[in-house]
């Protein structure tokens, strides 16, 4: 991803790549070391995307959106990307009947435990709030993680991306604190009852991310 990010120029076209890594914790630029509580042999690869340490396993769909933002438009710029990046999520979860959310000062998309099907908003969802002022502090209370985004924009150029759980063993989550948080719950496609392939996903995923990411 960095050198084809390096590489391209105004006429290299754009490429999402999708990928299911061997089991792996990934650490963001910032992140603490302290997040990680053992490994377990799991081997641990800093990069330099944002955000702090999550793990990546088989049963995870893996995608790498290679963007080149300034053909968005003018004034298209990381809040929107991320914005739909958690948008493909959403509509990919919808496809499966689940509804997913998201929380205040936590990117990402979560789904409520108590009811995964519920259309209900989270009373934690964003909300707008004035220009300067701080970001709530997250609040998880009822919901579970099922997709991380970590992203890197270098020269106007996206990499990293978005991970959704899908059928994956859920125990390595429990020796990091996920996305730096402490106690944070992550949940799988197949943990909210929803029993899919990796490849279905990945298609469905893909699909709307396509379309979210639309020229």
């Amino acid at each position: 991803m960095q050198a084809f990010t390096l590489a391209r120029n105004e006429t290299t076209g754009d490429q999402l790549w999708l990928c299911e890594h061997d089991a792996v914790y990934t650490q963001g630029v910032a992140g603490s070391p302290s997040h990680i509580l053992e490994t377990h042999g799991i081997p641990v690869v800093r990069t330099n995307r944002g955000g702090q340490v999550t793990y990546h396993g088989p049963g995870q769909v893996v995608a790498y959106p290679l963007i080149d933002l300034r053909r968005r438009g003018r004034g298209y710029g990381v809040k929107e990307y991320v914005h739909q990046l958690e948008e493909a999520v959403i509509r990919t979860l919808g496809d499966y009947g689940i509804t997913g959310h998201r929380v205040a000062g936590a990117p990402g998309i979560y789904v409520r435990l108590s009811n995964p099907r519920s259309h209900a908003m989270l009373p934690q969802r964003p909300r707008y709030r004035a220009v300067g002022s701080p970001a709530p502090a997250p609040d998880f209370a009822d919901v579970g993680k099922i997709a991380a985004l970590g992203i890197k924009v270098s020269r106007h150029c996206t990499y990293h991306g978005v991970a959704l759980n899908v059928a994956m063993d859920l125990a390595p989550f429990a020796n990091i604190h996920p996305c730096g948080y402490a106690g944070l719950t992550t949940l799988d496609l197949s943990s909210v009852g929803v029993h899919t392939s990796w490849q279905e996903a990945a298609d469905r995923l893909t699909k709307h991310l396509q379309a979210q990411l639309a020229d």
